[in-house]
């Protein structure tokens, strides 16, 4: 009965276990395949949020040479007093018992760096470079990724005086002149260069303007919208490569390096007040509402980089960004630029939520272990942070091309390691 039962079903009993174990192992081999597919989309999304940096391999660089030293120039005179003053100031740190630890990670590092290739070794190595050649090295060096972050001081063929700034006084030669006719057409040949290998222009790093941050009198005040000038004639030239975003702010940018502290009585009441800084900070906030105003026209934003002077504190950053109160001005975190390794990840936590298209993945062997790369990823992507990581390997234990596939890889595991934990 049951046997006939089985028959007049059209499927006997065997068969239909052989149906539903066939049906279960094609839905194994299905989702096996989903998997992989899934895989592979994770993997080309992570890429696309890496990009590659000029930075770490400034040695390879082409460099311009520089002038030879003018008639009757004391030889040696600057460049003595400046030794003599760095020596007095290591003697005050190494008397300093706060400066213990980190001149033992300092001597650590600098041990672990002993046998590191110079610049010409390097060039030896790997061969010498022009920004031209960068787009093909990134796709070369970094497998799946097609973006870029461009150090502003390697602009410009360094044999072609005509795209680059005349001198300065101390001799120095000047920087690249993104307007010049000259310098407009070598934009044109990167920006050629790139559709060429499939790369992008993300960020651009850029040093050149100075005095952002100047005030107090017609002097001071002209350079400052000197600096913005500058910046603005960055932009308008630089648009030509489709530049998402331009730092713009150097280590002596925003006032001096080591920005000013409280006077211990604050006029007025005699309570701790800083009374030097908030001058720098409104010429500072003058400066990026005026840039980020310029850069809005063409699309590109201003951004800030925890980068010494008033940005070496993340708050200065975030009163900036907040004051000027700007789509086109953002912050551009450094996972390594901090006075104090408390900031690898408070600082960091700090300007996470100011930061939208690039920031500086950094790997730096001042911190020791503590500069976490994965950790810091994480963070960002806590934050919401949807935009690029950029490979700048500051220092360590290997070269920068080298160190630069270290972070390659740092970066790829975090963006891709399902759950975030952030802390230490």
């Amino acid at each position: 009965m049951a046997h006939g039962q089985d028959n007049d079903s059209g499927v006997g009993r065997r068969d239909f276990f052989k149906a539903t174990a066939g049906a279960a192992a094609g839905a194994v081999v299905l989702s096996a395949q989903d998997a992989a597919r899934a895989q592979e989309a994770a993997q080309k999304a992570a890429l696309e949020r890496i990009a590659s940096n000029s930075w770490p391999i400034r040695p390879l660089f082409k460099q311009r040479a520089m002038p030879p030293r003018p008639a009757g120039a004391p030889a040696g005179a600057a460049s003595q007093s400046r030794e003599q003053a760095a020596q007095a100031a290591q003697a005050e740190i190494e008397a300093n018992p706060n400066a213990a630890k980190a001149l033992s990670v300092a001597r650590a590092a600098t041990a672990a760096r002993a046998n590191l290739p110079n610049a010409a070794e390097m060039k030896k190595k790997y061969g010498e470079l022009t920004m031209l050649d960068f787009p093909q090295f990134t796709k070369d060096t970094f497998p799946g990724v097609t973006r870029m972050d461009l150090f502003s001081g390697f602009f410009g063929d360094v044999t072609n005086d005509a795209m680059f700034f005349p001198a300065g006084a101390n001799g120095r030669p000047g920087g690249f002149d993104p307007m010049s006719p000259a310098g407009r057409k070598w934009l044109d040949e990167l920006a050629n260069t790139c559709v060429k290998t499939g790369t992008y222009v993300q960020h651009i790093s850029n040093n050149a303007p100075s005095g952002l941050a100047d005030y107090g009198s017609p002097e001071a005040d002209a350079r400052r919208r000197a600096g913005v000038d500058l910046a603005k004639r960055w932009l308008e030239g630089c648009r030509v490569l489709g530049v998402k975003s331009m730092r713009m702010n150097s280590p002596q940018a925003l006032g001096p390096s080591i920005r000013p502290n409280a006077v211990p009585r604050g006029p007025g009441d005699g309570y701790p007040r800083n009374i030097d800084l908030i001058p720098l900070l409104e010429a500072a906030i003058e400066s990026h509402r005026e840039m980020a105003d310029f850069g809005g026209k063409m699309g590109i934003k201003v951004t800030i980089e925890n980068h010494w002077g008033l940005a070496a504190d993340p708050m200065n950053i975030r009163t900036i960004i907040d004051e000027v109160n700007h789509p086109y001005c953002e912050a551009s975190p450094d996972f390594g630029n901090w006075e104090h390794e408390y900031n690898l990840v408070n600082g960091l936590k700090a300007l996470a939520p100011y930061a939208h298209t690039n920031v500086h993945a950094k790997f730096w062997d001042r911190w020791g272990d503590r500069n976490n790369v994965q950790r810091s990823v994480r963070i960002m992507l806590a934050s919401g942070y949807r935009g690029t990581f950029a490979l700048e390997y500051e220092q360590g234990p290997h070269d920068g091309v080298e160190g630069a596939k270290y972070l390659y890889r740092e970066v790829l595991a975090a963006l891709t390691t399902p759950i975030p934990v952030v802390g230490e």
